[in-house]
């Protein structure tokens, strides 16, 4: 059919055209109006970590990690950036990880690891522009490259099979490389293992070890084969990552020795042993000696800039993961040491030294904050740098600053600096993420303190969702934090994103209860061989507080945690039915079998002591109170969990499946205690996100 033509009048076609528009207007003004938070928002954020002044205090070099969701990894990649702020410019743009950048102490090269040829080894470039260069090849990989003060060599570690440890290094790479080779190209994938320790987190160790090699380099290529510094059965750096601050060795600024933290000396105990220790080794002659022998951990030495002191950290009490982290100082001249924060009730993490060699300065957390102090060689109490709500990380000291990133509840980690001296604010260094910040709805956490049990006061986060409105009622999502010794802090997360939660139309709360670190070791304490007790007694309180809230909607709560807070999601189905449902990630079940299947034996033995030796062992199990389960529950648990294994997962499923409770379980068979591939996480939020709208909405 033909359509007849129609002339319309001048004034209509004004009118439609400024309709047009106006439409137009309208819908771009909609789509650029701040929104709540989507996953894939998430996925979107600049990730900024590894912040390197250079030697001249003029540049940051930093790592760039963004989401590939299709390829289903990130991409992490090496940039420059003015110290004084700036335009950042990339330095590497491999499709794949170039990470844990070192400047050359002639500020020339920048040295990094990277697995763009399959598997990571140290890679150096100019900093002026160019190719990067292979600086190792190595059958067992390389990585944590670190420049010596003269800029003649690299150390790297490496996870070598220790029996070929004390050959040149030319037969024992090639002797790694025939064992590697062998096992892959092997039908039979049996492992046989005669000690304990034999994974960790969600790898095999494969009866390796992993040590420090140094190589000689000439103007950015290697001038000569690695040196193995650490041959042997033990470890040079640490196994286990809960024993970490940073690399975990240093070069003193002569050049001369080296000292790393080493694992016990006995191999055989390390799974329930916790006696780490300074050692170093004369890179002249290679032999070792032992620095500390304290029998609780040692670790994280760093040299002061004029040679004189050796700064560490240490712990008391052996066997105990979660102990006080004290600030040590030894003087290399007479070999006496102190602690510079023995009065003081905070549990030191990263250190650097300033430029000279006065003071140090540290994070620590403190009251659901990670805070950046001073603190002078001389002792007295630390001086916060930074104030606020902020956490700190990735402390590096450059002239008479400090540069670290920080990040918050409603914004993602930037790098920032500040003056040692000023006392002023800090200044932001990076603002990668503020163009995305601006188009979202982000909430403002509030803080406030309930009394727990026994009266003592306990912190808690609540998240509101966007768009809350005064006078209405609103479900509620609990969280519990895993550790149990650890926090909810005023920090950005990836995984458990309380913005994302909050944006699904929930309060979030997330409470501190005992256990929870930077509120005093007593209250750290007080967790051990008592998992169901103070804590649950805490937690209980903050829900009666919560319940009281006008916008808490009382028939629409639910609790999720994952890890120790997975536990708790098991406790609380035996203990309380005030939630319509629970959301157990990677929890703890079953005392008995987590122990004899977990890695870190440590933490198992001083939270609940020996099976054997203990007649209340399981006092605290969960499966006890199966009889009383009730609540509807999602469990999720991973195949390669080896710090709370399947067993616990599939066990829980099987009794809630068994007492025709309605459950259900998510499983991945590639991931370990936490879900890290992106098109993982979708599927984690998605299948939380839908089953909290069946019992909340």
């Amino acid at each position: 059919m033909i359509r007849p033509m129609i002339r319309s009048h001048p004034s209509l076609r004004i009118a439609v055209s400024l309709g047009m528009a106006l439409a137009a207007f309208q819908s771009h003004a909609a789509e650029s109006a701040p929104r709540p938070i989507r996953f894939d928002d998430l996925l979107a954020t600049h990730r900024v970590s590894s912040p390197t002044p250079s030697p001249d205090g003029r540049w940051i070099a930093y790592v760039n990690t963004d989401v590939d969701k299709a390829a289903n990894r990130g991409n992490s990649d090496v940039w420059l950036i003015p110290t004084a702020g700036g335009t950042p410019r990339p330095l590497t743009t491999s499709p794949k990880h170039d990470r844990h950048p070192t400047w050359s102490p002639d500020g020339r090269w920048i040295a990094f690891e990277s697995n763009r040829d399959g598997e990571f080894q140290i890679w150096v470039i100019p900093v002026e522009g160019g190719e990067a260069r292979k600086l190792t090849t190595v059958s067992t990989e390389a990585t944590r490259p670190m420049w010596s003060p003269d800029g003649s060599s690299i150390a790297f570690v490496s996870a070598v099979f220790p029996e070929f440890s004390d050959r040149p290094f030319a037969d024992s790479n090639a002797a790694n490389k025939a064992q590697l080779d062998a096992r892959e190209k092997s039908p039979v994938k049996a492992r046989v293992m005669d000690q304990l320790l034999y994974r960790h987190w969600d790898s095999w160790v494969d009866d390796r070890r992993q040590h420090l090699f140094v190589v000689p380099v000439r103007e950015g290529r290697a001038a000569g084969e690695p040196r193995d510094l650490t041959p042997g059965k033990r470890d040079a750096v640490p196994t286990s990552t809960t024993f970490e601050a940073g690399d975990e060795f240093a070069f003193s600024p002569d050049g001369g020795e080296l000292t790393y933290t080493a694992t016990p000396e006995d191999t055989r105990t390390e799974a329930w042993n916790t006696n780490h220790d300074l050692w170093s080794v004369d890179l002249k002659t290679g032999k070792r000696r032992q620095i500390t022998s304290n029998p609780a951990a040692d670790g994280c030495p760093k040299y002061s800039p004029d040679g004189k002191w050796l700064a560490y950290r240490a712990q008391a009490r052996a066997g105990f993961e979660a102990d006080r982290w004290q600030l040590m100082l030894l003087e290399r001249t007479t070999g006496k040491t102190r602690s510079l924060t023995a009065s003081w009730d905070a549990s030191v993490e990263d250190l650097t030294w300033s430029s000279t060699s006065t003071a140090l300065v540290i994070t620590a957390e403190s009251k659901a904050t990670k805070l950046l102090w001073s603190l002078p060689i001389t002792g007295g109490t630390p001086t916060p740098l930074t104030r606020g709500g902020a956490a700190a990380e990735a402390v590096v000291a450059t002239g008479d600053q400090v540069v670290f990133t920080r990040s918050r509840l409603t914004e993602p980690a930037e790098i920032h600096r500040v003056a040692l001296q000023s006392r002023q604010e800090p200044v932001p260094v990076t603002s990668l993420n503020a163009d995305w910040k601006s188009k979202l709805i982000l909430s403002e956490p509030e803080s406030f303190t309930v009394r727990g049990a026994g009266g003592t006061p306990v912190q808690m986060w609540l998240i509101k969702p966007p768009g809350y409105v005064t006078g209405r009622k609103y479900p509620l999502v609990f969280w519990v934090h895993g550790g149990p010794q650890s926090a909810f802090m005023d920090s950005w997360s990836y995984r458990w994103n309380a913005q994302l939660w909050a944006a699904q139309g929930y309060l979030i709360a997330m409470p501190n209860p005992r256990g929870s670190t930077g509120f005093g070791q007593k209250f750290t304490d007080e967790i051990s061989r008592d998992w169901g007790g103070r804590c649950f007694g805490d937690l209980m309180a903050c829900m009666d507080a919560l319940e009281q809230r006008p916008d808490v909607d009382r028939s629409r709560m639910a609790a999720a945690g994952a890890s120790f807070g997975g536990y708790m999601m098991n406790w609380f189905q035996g203990h309380t039915d005030r939630f319509k449902t629970l959301i157990t990630h990677c929890g703890v079940y079953e005392f008995h079998s987590m122990y004899g299947t977990t890695e870190e034996v440590w933490f198992d033995e001083w939270e609940h002591g020996i099976p054997w030796e203990n007649a209340e062992f399981g006092k605290w199990s969960p499966h006890q109170y199966a009889a009383k389960f009730k609540t509807p529950n999602l469990i999720i648990h991973n195949e390669l969990d080896f710090r709370v294994p399947i067993a616990q997962g599939l066990s829980l499923f099987t009794t809630l499946q068994r007492k025709g409770i309605p459950s259900k379980l998510l499983y991945f068979p590639d991931e370990g205690h936490w879900v890290l591939k992106p098109q993982n996480s979708e599927l984690w939020h998605k299948t939380i996100f839908d089953w909290l709208k069946v019992y909340l909405k």
